[in-house]
């Protein structure tokens, strides 16, 4: 758990500084041959792998301690070393990784998120979305345009989650990439929002409590309650004692599709619904209604798609979704009549520095 809180920059800033950068890129795209344009977007499922293999061979641990040679740094992570100069050259062009001027390879503040120590490490979502499960799946994208359904079933005979429950070697992979993704957005969405006015706060699906802990850490009079599956629940528990707050925040267990805690001030759902087909996500929402107070919050955290053409990251994972589980990301007005028809009420959407928003609703 961090300790200290980071200085974001202002909302307004961070707006317009994504206008200008999505404006040059229509600008560049407009005025280049499109077949060339088309062509620069299609290398980027290349330049995906090339991180992947960065990652597997631990190049960013391998520098932690400082620059190193070609040759040395070859011989750390058992890569040839003329190919291994290859794969940094395309990788220092994007900005991760680079070389000195005497010809040492050395960290930079993007290559940084690929080692595994540090508090924001991308290092395992690196290494899930170059995996060849991966891969194979978004290879079938046009099936599941077609048919409007994940490619799991027709793929491996079971749903994404299914196939991550069976195959522990996906799972945990999965696991650890949404842990590392998680970490993210943590710092924006605690610097939108005051948690610290519910005296009780409920986590449902909230992982190893990351998330909570964090929250706790910055409203000492709060307590939690995390709701996570039983093989999640032990390191649950463990991580929050390591933290110090077993006096403040219990685990419980089981799934959101049969109960959940009772008599909680607010509820969380952190990138949960999108996960999950229409009607699956409204049988979680009907859980979580099901056991809230009246005057209890619920606090979903989740990109919100814009209605107009730019480009945006929910556009994107949207397609993931579709693809891997069968879920979908909304556009608020979505979002509203999703949970209208879920005994909710959306009182307002509080944007963050990041891609994520929090909705925040009450029971209709």
């Amino acid at each position: 758990m961090a300790s200290d809180h980071p200085r974001m920059p202002p909302q307004g800033m961070v707006r317009a500084i994504e206008l200008v950068r999505n404006g040059l890129s229509v600008a560049y795209r407009k005025l280049v041959p499109g077949h060339l344009a088309v062509m620069e977007l299609l290398g980027a499922g290349w330049l995906t792998q090339a991180i992947h293999a960065a990652a597997e061979l631990g190049v960013a641990d391998a520098l932690a301690d400082g620059p190193r040679s070609g040759a040395e740094l070859a011989r750390t992570v058992g890569a040839d070393e003329d190919a291994l100069h290859r794969l940094l050259r395309l990788l220092i062009g994007h900005g991760i990784f680079t070389r000195r001027r005497d010809g040492r390879y050395a960290l930079t503040p993007m290559a940084r998120a690929l080692r595994r120590d540090v508090d924001v490490s991308l290092r395992d979502a690196a290494l899930f979305f170059g995996s060849p499960i991966h891969r194979d799946n978004w290879s079938h994208l046009a099936d599941a345009v077609r048919t409007g359904k994940p490619v799991g079933a027709a793929l491996h005979g079971m749903s994404f989650f299914e196939h991550a429950r069976t195959d522990r070697t996906l799972g945990t992979l999965f696991d650890n990439a949404m842990t590392s993704i998680g970490s993210l957005g943590l710092a924006p969405l605690l610097a939108a929002y005051d948690f610290a006015r519910y005296e009780t706060l409920v986590d449902v699906g909230g992982g190893e409590g990351t998330m909570l802990a964090e929250i706790l850490s910055r409203a000492p009079q709060s307590k939690g309650i995390l709701f996570e599956l039983p093989e999640v629940a032990d390191a649950a528990t463990n991580r929050l004692a390591d933290l110090g707050l077993a006096d403040r925040c219990t685990v419980e267990r089981g799934s959101f599709f049969d109960t959940v805690p009772h008599g909680g001030d607010a509820y969380i759902l952190k990138h949960i619904l999108h996960d999950w087909p229409e009607d699956d996500a409204g049988r979680i929402l009907a859980t979580v209604r099901a056991a809230m107070k009246p005057d209890a919050r619920l606090l979903i955290i989740e990109l919100v798609v814009p209605e107009n053409a730019r480009a945006h990251p929910g556009k994107l994972i949207d397609l993931e979704m579709l693809v891997n589980t069968g879920g979908r990301e909304r556009t608020a007005d979505e979002y509203r009549k999703f949970l209208a028809r879920s005994g909710f009420k959306l009182n307002r959407v509080i944007p963050t520095v990041s891609p994520d928003n929090i909705l925040e609703a009450e029971p209709a």
